[in-house]
Formats: structure tokens, sequence, C-alpha cells
């Protein structure tokens, strides 16, 4: 029925695409929908309203037992149902699947119509949206222009291309551009469109991981518009961006089905500018039609594989949803399995992608064998499967099946000869009344929560992972915010030479000055940053920044030995493959000699490298920049690493320092490490020093450099200035 049902909805779309207006829609909607599926009767509700209809259905035929009965939603401004009855056989999913891709279609075209209409009573009516009549007659010309294009099912990229230029010509800008998420990876996004940008940057904005993508990947990660009204001093800013000069951006999502697929920006390269209302409001017009035009060739693509997943065989979404719909109407409670991989991202680039698909048809077969006959697997997309227990199975059946799967994944996969290993986290929800959509959603934070608990295992839905997530959800909107209005701060806190008790460099830490709550300590919202790839933007802030004080610093030290600035910088930005050239920039444009900047590693960063960490490390190497080990002695310390990494300094974690006078085993330990250092020729940092006992300790160690609250605690610039200038002389 595939190809049947991919060329009923496309009859399905011409007929109402070429519809001049709403009711005229509506009524070549219900008549098709009608005739694809062998309907007597047909109507469409709109906000409670029969506004069209086939057969002459009364209310009572939609209840009664004359007809078999099926319906969609349909959403938008004005919702509604589109509802079909015929006699004899009832619907089956696949049927019911075909007219909820009709449904969505008619959603599509019903919106475009929406937006039409009302930029039309706008222009008719002389409202001020753009400024003047004329800007409203010229919105409206371009959006009608994009609707013709997708009603005519013109190439994807002509109507792209379109939509990017409008938006330029309507807001007098000279760039433009729309990113899309690449659909073999979620994490990276791809120039699909654009004006006003060199051919030289243009090569450059393929496949860029959404953190180090400026206000269009802020957007994409938030799904939400963002200004920046001066991008050359925005924490969010590319520097290739930055050097062409431009001066404001404004970047607002855009959608496919529902969900953020990538970022409609524009921007200036005359000025900063104040990006008003009605300048928001014109770009997100301009979004809405990308997502319309996305949506529509995604409905398309949808109904070609309408029932069964082409590459596992396994039920389409759209098939598990029909099919949980059903169990909710016949069975005394569902329950939902969602299923995903813990480390197919690393097969797929380590091995490639026919690797992957390998892999994928391989789970799928695995998860099948694992069920029961009446049970329903699906691929929900990329590496995500989700499993339904119907007829009433509750918790109780269905972790047997979670243990199965688990138990079945584990074993290992043979991928073209190679024998491979992989896991996966598995969220378990059971509801009688919740309905499809609300189950999914809580097996999905069940898989997330057994992800978080260390993967590879299973977790139930609990109401209280609900309200730890909204709550989760709320911080990491105010993250984002944060980056872009600048509530970051940076401390410093002395690190000392401890035999002259000179002060030789400064370590920066970051801190969060949030408007509501006060400060927030590193701890609370690092793991988050890194988590959602916000630490890229924040630590390259940090980075340049503390080379750019540093340097302020130095400047005034007259013929005193320069002092040097620890940076932290976690696993996720060694990940960015830009990362040499931005600390290159941060050092070119602060005038900090290379020398002075010191960039601090965690132990567990380097006990789990990639061959692409050491290359990282090494063209930062050779830029100048010393490396140091920080919290050592507490992950996986072993002189293999200590060799094979470009490392310079070794900092002793605190929890060494405590007990120097207390632990016998833990001085001994300390004092090992440090005669360590010195046989490898590496300086070592005491860190966490709190009396004169343990400086005493140390020095006699012959520990070389120390830092913690017996000589200052983590300072604020101004604090550290007077610090370092007691008499507040400058030169």
């Amino acid at each position: 029925m595939g190809m049947l049902a991919t060329q009923q909805l496309t009859d399905f779309l011409s007929a109402v695409a070429d519809r001049p207006d709403g009711p005229a829609a509506q009524h070549a909607a219900v008549e098709c929908a009608a005739r694809a599926l062998d309907a007597q009767i047909a109507a469409l509700v709109i906000d409670g309203e029969m506004v069209a209809s086939v057969g002459q259905p009364d209310p009572g035929d939609f209840v009664g037992d004359d007809y078999a009965i099926a319906s969609a939603p349909i959403g938008g401004p004005a919702p509604g149902r589109l509802l079909l009855g015929r006699r004899g056989a009832e619907f089956t999913d696949q049927e019911i699947c075909l007219l909820r891709g009709m449904a969505r279609v008619l959603e599509l075209s019903l919106q475009a119509l929406h937006v039409t209409a009302a930029e039309r009573r706008r222009a008719q009516e002389n409202v001020r949206l753009v400024g003047s009549l004329q800007e409203h007659q010229r919105l409206f010309d371009h959006l009608t222009r994009v609707q013709r294009l997708i009603a005519r099912r013109a190439p994807l990229d002509q109507i792209l291309d379109s939509i990017t230029a409008g938006a330029a010509e309507l807001l007098n800008v000279e760039m433009s551009s729309l990113n899309l998420l690449e659909r073999d990876d979620r994490s990276v996004g791809s120039m699909v469109s654009s004006v006003g940008f060199a051919p030289d940057i243009l090569t450059r904005m393929q496949r860029v991981p959404l953190p180090s993508a400026g206000a269009a990947g802020l957007a994409v990660m938030g799904d939400e518009l963002v200004m920046v009204e001066d991008y050359a001093g925005s924490p969010i800013a590319i520097p290739d961006v930055v050097r062409s000069h431009l001066k404001a951006v404004m970047a607002v999502p855009v959608h496919e089905n529902g969900e953020v697929v990538g970022a409609l920006t524009v921007g200036t390269y005359e000025g900063p500018r104040q990006w008003d209302k009605a300048a928001q409001e014109v770009l997100r017009a301009f979004a809405e039609h990308v997502s319309l035009a996305l949506t529509d060739v995604q409905t398309l693509e949808a109904m070609n594989q309408a029932f069964h997943d082409s590459l596992t065989g396994l039920a389409s979404r759209a098939l598990f949803l029909t099919r949980m719909e059903r169990a909710f109407a016949t069975s005394t409670g569902v329950a939902v399995l969602f299923v995903d991989l813990d480390r197919f991202k690393v097969v797929n680039d380590s091995l490639g992608h026919a690797a992957g698909d390998l892999l994928l048809r391989g789970v799928a077969e695995r998860i099948q064998a694992c069920l029961r006959s009446g049970d329903t697997a699906a691929r929900l997309g990329g590496d995500e499967f989700a499993v339904l227990l119907p007829n009433g199975a509750g918790i109780e059946e269905a972790v047997p099946v979670a243990k199965r799967v688990l138990e079945s994944l584990r074993q290992p996969f043979d991928l073209a000869g190679k024998e491979t290993f992989i896991s996966c986290s598995i969220g378990v929800a059971y509801s009688v009344t919740s309905g499809p959509e609300e189950l999914m959603v809580r097996a999905d934070l069940a898989m997330y929560h057994a992800k978080k608990q260390g993967k590879d295992r299973y977790e139930i839905f609990e109401p209280e992972l609900q309200a730890t997530f909204q709550a989760g959800l709320q911080l990491e909107a105010d993250l984002r915010r944060a980056v872009v209005r600048h509530e970051f701060e940076l401390r410093y806190q002395p690190i000392v030479h401890l035999r002259t008790g000179e002060i030789t460099g400064l370590e920066a830490l970051i801190r969060w000055q949030h408007p509501e709550r006060g400060v927030i300590p590193p701890l609370d919202f690092i793991p988050l940053a890194e988590e959602t790839g916000m630490i890229v933007p924040i630590g390259e802030w940090v980075l340049r920044e503390a080379c750019r004080q540093a340097a302020t610093w130095n400047a005034r030290r007259d013929s005193q030995h320069p002092l040097s600035v620890s940076v932290n910088l976690s696993a996720v930005q060694l990940d960015q493959p830009n990362l040499p050239a931005v600390v290159a920039s941060a050092l070119a444009n602060s005038g900090l000699p290379a020398t002075s900047l010191i960039i601090e590693l965690t132990e567990s960063l380097l006990v789990d490298h990639r061959d692409s960490t050491l290359h990282q490390l090494e063209q930062i190497k050779k830029l100048g920049v010393r490396l140091a080990i920080d919290d050592f002695g507490t992950g996986y310390s072993s002189l293999a690493y200590l060799r094979r990494f470009p490392v310079d300094i070794i900092k002793i974690d605190k929890s060494f320092v405590d007990d120097v006078g207390d632990e016998p085993t833990a001085a001994a330990l300390t004092m090992g490490i440090i005669q360590l250092g010195r046989a490898l020729s590496l300086s070592t940092i005491a860190e966490g020093i709190e009396d004169k006992f343990q400086l005493t300790e140390l020095t006699d160690g012959n520990c070389e450099l120390g830092q913690g609250y017996y000589f200052a605690e983590p300072l604020t610039d101004i604090a550290t200035d007077e610090l370092l200038f007691p008499t507040g002389a400058s030169s």
C-alpha cells in the first residue's frame, strides 16, 4: 500500500494547493479524502463547526453503528478534525496513517492561507507592522510568492533561496542565511541558502557543531529568537564572521513537523542595530514559511515509508502512534519502552555509515526477537527505537522485556568482520488514560534519566522526573540567555611561588551572576553547559576575557616577570575542530604571549581521549601555550599519559593537600607526586592550601607553586587589581 498511499497523498496535495482560498481548500480536502479511502460520508470540523462535508452527514452518523469511523486532528490557528465514515470494513492502521497525512497537508495549507489573509488584512487596515502600507504590501507579495512555489512543488532549494533573499530585502540588511541540521547528525548544521556572505566563509559553514554556530546555533538549541545588537562584542560571535565585519544579527528557529531543525538569520555590516518588534515579526513570518516548505517536503517523504521504516522493516513512527491510539481505545492500559543506543555515534563516525546502517538493522532484529506476538517495535528515527506493549500490559510485564532487550544488545555485533559492542538506555512508562503523545514523553524522560544514571540500564517513569526535567529546562533556558546578556564574570585566584611568596600567575574561574538567584557556582551549571554544548561559547568567552585581562595587568608590571593565566578546558571544547584557531585568535587579539597562557585539562579527559584529542593538544602546544593536568591523582594517573601527552604542569588535587599533616600515607603520595614531577621536569602546583602548616610541608617537599585560601580566595578583577598593584600605581 506504500506506493498507492504516496500517490493518494500527492493527489491530495495538488487538490488542496490549487484552491485559492480557505473554503475551497476545505471542500477539496474533504472530497479527496473521501474518494481516497472509499468513505460514503466525510466532514471537516473547525472550531466545533462543520465547515465542509461530503454525503450530507448528520452528526449522529459519526457516533452510530452504521458506519466505521476514522478521524485525524488538525492543528494550527483554528484546530479541528477531518472525519470519515464508511459502511462495511473497519479502517486499517495504514488507512488511518494516510488520513493523518492528509490532515497534516490540509493543516499546512490552511496555515499558509491564514498567514496570507492576515497580511492582507493588515495591509488593508494600514496597521504599521513594518512601518508603512507599501512595505506591508511588499511583505504580502513575498509571502504569496513563496506559497505559490510551495503549492507548485518547486524544488526546495529554489523555495529556500526565495525566502532568504526576501528576508534580506524586507529587513533592509546585507546578510541573510538559512542553516539546517544534518539528518544524519542533529548536533551539526550546514548553511543551505544565503546572501551576503563571502565565498571563503561559505565553505566553512558546513557541518558546524551547534555550539560553534553563533546566533543560529543558539536559536536552534534554545528554540527561541536570538538578537545580538553588537556582534563583535558577543561571546557567541563566530571569529570568521567577526573578521568579515558583521555588526549585528538576529536569528529565529525554523521547524519541521513541530521540531526545531534550523534557523533563519539576518545581519548587517553597516553598524550595531536594535532589532525592533516589527523586524522580529517579519523574520518570524519568513521563518514560518521555511517551516511550511520543509514540513511539506517531509510529509511527502514520510508517506513513502508511511507504514514501515525502510532501513529496518520495523513500524514507522506514524504507524506506531496509530497502534498506540488503538491500544488505548481497546485495552485497560498501555506500556511503552523508549530505547536509545548509547554509542551509536562513535560506531557511525569510526566505521562509517554503511556499518552504522548494518548495526541498526541488527539492533532491530534483536529487539523484535525479545517481543511477544502482539507487541510492536518501531524505529522512530536515527538510533531511537520504541516498543509498544498493548492489552493492559503493566510495569510488571514491561520490565522483563526491557531486561531482555538490554541483555540482547550487550552481545557483540559482527559488522563486516569487526566485532563491535554497544549498549542501550531504556525508559519504561505505563498509563491507562494519558494518551500516546504523553506516554511517549514519559518514556523519553525515563530514558533520559537512564542515560544520566550511567547508561546501559532501564529506568521507570516516576512523576518527580517531570518536575526535575522542567527545572532543568528552565535552568537551560536561563543559561542560554545568560550567554547573550553577558551574565558571566571571572574570578582570579593567585598562584604563588611557595618559597618566595611571589604571585606568578592567576587561575581564571567563572561565576554566573543570575539576575534573580544571585551567584551560581560552577558546579551547579558547568555540567549542564557541557551537556547542552553551551560550554563552547562560554568557554571561548572565558578564554578571550582571561587573556585580555592578563595582558592588561602585565602591561602595568614594568620589568616584573609577566603573570601567567590558567584557563580550564572541557572535553566538549576539545572536540571542536577549530579550537587551536580560537586559542590563537584569543592570544592575537589580546596581545598576551603564548607562554603566559596555561590550558588546564582533567585527568579523565586524557584517559578517555581519542586520537583527535592528542592532535588538538599538539596543535595548541605549537602555539607556545603550556598544558597542565588538573586534580592530578584523583583519576587514572599513569606514567604512560604523562609521557604521551605534551604536559608541562601537574596540579596536585586539594584532597591530597588536606591530609598532608594528618595522614602519613596521603603525605607520602603527595611527596611522591612532587618527586614524579621533578623527575619528568614538570612544574607542580598544590591546590587548596589553607594553612601555614600545609605550606611548610609542601615547601619542604620541594613543591614549586601553590594556590588556595591561605593566599587569597578567587577575586574579582577589581580586587585582583588591588592585590597586584596595592599602591594604585600604573604606567
